[in-house]
């Protein structure tokens, strides 16, 4: 690196966490809570394609003024709905050694079925700014840690536990939301998309035996349903892991 380009001053990160609030001498006419909860109305209705920062001010009656006294951009609103969408997810206190597994499984669940009500999701988390520094997503990581390490597992293998449970969670669920977004953009329900899919699907699968014997087990039951077993399956499999490696049964190559 040229030591001229070493010698400049580091941009600060830009996120809404990393600011102070703006002050005003009088009192806005809009909080803060207000306008994330009108964002986060919109965008459950309509997508993130449809969220602006005029729209959302017509929808508050509010001229650009009020909000951006709170936001800076849409980047930053965005940042703050995210947080608020991840202060639903349920963090059970630790039970320790004996009910680690269900106060985690709790919580797992509790993840994918609030990205599950906010589809939009999966379009925008780990994309903008430092999402990570919001107070809720702190909540959320502060409780999980205190899980596995309630369960036995030391600080630093507990916060590697933390990272593959969530990137589970969040992978799978993330693809849910964006196979129920196509669904929605296109007017249909998971079971009428899927009758109309069977026919090419089952064509397709000509020649290939296994696929056709998959697809056959698969053909009446409810969509919902199979998503369901899909997760619970890859869930089960990541707490066996963590179960082995508790139990003194399973090397995680950690030391």
């Amino acid at each position: 690196m040229p030591a001229d380009d070493r010698d400049q001053p580091k941009q600060p990160i830009t996120s809404v966490w990393t600011r102070p609030r703006r002050g005003r001498r009088e009192q806005p006419s809009l909080s803060r809570e207000q306008i994330v909860s009108a964002a986060l109305e919109l965008l459950d209705a309509e997508g993130v394609g449809a969220l602006s920062m005029r729209k959302l001010g017509t929808r508050l009656n509010a001229g650009a003024t009020s909000m951006y006294t709170h936001v800076a951009n849409k980047d930053e609103l965005i940042e703050l709905v995210v947080d608020a969408v991840y202060g639903e997810v349920e963090v059970p206190a630790p039970d320790g050694r004996d009910g680690w597994r269900d106060t985690t499984e709790r919580c797992a669940h509790s993840l994918r079925a609030t990205v599950l009500r906010h589809p939009w999701m999966a379009s925008v988390a780990g994309e903008l700014g430092v999402t990570q520094l919001g107070p809720n997503v702190m909540r959320l990581s502060e409780g999980m840690l205190a899980l596995f390490e309630a369960a036995g597992l030391p600080t630093g293998e507990a916060d590697l536990a933390v990272s593959t449970l969530t990137s589970y969670v969040m992978g799978i669920t993330t693809a849910e939301a964006a196979w129920l977004t196509t669904l929605a953009r296109h007017g249909q329900s998971e079971r009428e998309w899927m009758e109309s899919l069977w026919p090419a699907a089952e064509e397709a699968a000509d020649g290939h035996p296994q696929l056709q014997v998959h697809y056959a087990s698969l053909r009446h039951k409810d969509p919902r349903e199979t998503r369901e077993e899909k997760f619970d399956y890859g869930l089960r499999m990541v707490l066996d892991g963590l179960e082995a490696r508790l139990t003194g049964t399973g090397d995680t190559g950690t030391g």
